[in-house]
């Protein structure tokens, strides 16, 4: 898909760096899904490797999520990075990006015990007590299903509204 032209071209974000650290920094996204010409919107926690430049989310085994993912690959994203309510002006100050991607559920144990590492690392300052609750074996990563996000294309804005 092209990328849309921004309208406030000020605003837009072109730098690569910043726009990664706008995926550093969050800790949820809001992905819309389609099939069938049904849209679904879904808000979930993260991991971002930026190795692979790559999203990462664990779900239920089972869900509508998972269905539509499915039926239709393609994903589009949004991230906001909250920068406060600015007293006054009623306006508030972001940064936001928007990606689009590949997204699939991964099968290989070795790739989601690597995709489960990065999200314990993006959302938690010490995983290792919630890994050795919730992983205690290979057989637990059965329990729950992996997902990646490839990202393709990303536009960042910032500003204040």
């Amino acid at each position: 898909m092209e990328p849309y032209h921004m309208t406030r071209k000020e605003r837009q974000i072109h730098d690569l760096q910043t726009q990664k650290d706008i995926l550093k920094n969050g800790k949820f996204t809001t992905l819309g899904l389609c099939r069938n010409n049904e849209p679904y919107v879904v808000t979930l926690s993260y991991g971002y490797d930026e190795t692979d430049h790559a999203l990462y989310f664990h779900a239920a085994n089972k869900g509508l999520k998972l269905d539509f993912i499915r039926e239709n690959q393609e994903v589009c994203g949004t991230i906001i990075e909250d920068l406060g309510y600015l007293k006054d002006e009623c306006a508030h100050a972001y940064r936001s990006l928007v990606y689009r991607g590949k997204i699939s559920i991964l099968k290989d144990l070795k790739e989601k015990k690597e995709a489960m590492e990065v999200l314990f690392h993006h959302l938690e300052e010490d995983p290792d007590p919630i890994r050795d609750r919730t992983l205690k074996n290979d057989a637990a990563y059965n329990r729950v299903t992996m997902i990646k996000i490839e990202i393709q294309q990303m536009s960042g804005k910032e500003g204040y509204d």
